[in-house]
């Protein structure tokens, strides 16, 4: 019998990672360009234009943007709303918080990262919540993320270090690989148990995401067949990064 273990990471070239490197790049940038934006009385379409004009002005493609039928270039999830938020002429008000995720296809390879963004003036307790969600994603790469660990080791970081806060993770929403696709093997939860799960090679990608909130984990699909809301209407972020492992190092890419 196969072990789950058996199936094989993607391993990219040198030439590739230059690739990545350079839809890493246009993405990061990308994102920090549509967070300066963010503002009360602005639209999430009005931030989704920005972003595809910005990704096409510099040679990327929208990874998103009629990936499964979506049809926007990011997903804009705004207060309950999880992942998956379609932009639309919903106006951001003062007190908002807004999750700008993203992707980026440069020769042909996938990128994916997300940012969350306070919309004027919000809540000391959301700033808090937000700021840990930022710092786990951090803490994870800092003090766990290196080839040759298992996929567990992030997860059950991830998953003790929201929790020990007050915070809780979507179990089912995780990172998981990437490259020739968007979403591939492995998966990478939030939450797991320390030394199990897929073996983490060098020369291959992940994209880690705590998707976390302040209450109850149970989260609902939204009539629109997209956007994942939280059922007890608690407030959610949502931070990325696709992180490659070097052999004696990693690499942020986005």
């Amino acid at each position: 019998m196969s072990s789950p273990y058996d199936r094989q990471c993607q391993i990219f070239s040198e030439e590739q990672i230059a690739s990545l490197r350079i839809g890493g790049a246009i993405l990061r940038d990308c994102l920090k360009h549509v967070a300066g934006l963010v503002r009360p009385g602005l639209t999430t379409l009005d931030l989704d234009r920005a972003a595809e004009a910005f990704i096409r002005e510099r040679g990327g493609i929208p990874a998103f943007k009629g990936y499964h039928g979506f049809p926007a270039t990011l997903c804009t999830s705004v207060n309950e709303e999880v992942v998956h938020g379609i932009p639309s002429d919903r106006v951001l008000i003062e007190g908002d918080i807004v999750s700008l995720d993203g992707g980026v296809i440069y020769d042909g390879l996938y990128t994916d990262s997300c940012t969350s963004v306070a919309v004027g003036t919000v809540k000391p307790s959301l700033l808090r919540f937000m700021a840990h969600v930022e710092e786990t994603l951090e803490a994870v790469i800092r003090e766990v993320v290196r080839a040759g660990i298992r996929v567990g080791d992030i997860s059950a970081f991830i998953e003790k270090r929201l929790r020990k806060n007050g915070y809780r993770a979507v179990p089912v929403l995780t990172g998981h690989g990437l490259g020739d696709t968007l979403h591939q093997y492995p998966d990478v939860p939030n939450v797991g148990k320390a030394g199990t799960g897929a073996l983490l090679p060098v020369g291959t990608m992940i994209a880690i995401e705590p998707i976390a909130v302040t209450g109850s984990p149970d989260v609902l699909t939204a009539d629109d067949g997209w956007t994942v809301v939280t059922k007890d209407g608690s407030m959610a972020c949502h931070y990325e990064h696709s992180i490659l492992l070097r052999a004696d190092s990693i690499e942020i890419i986005a």
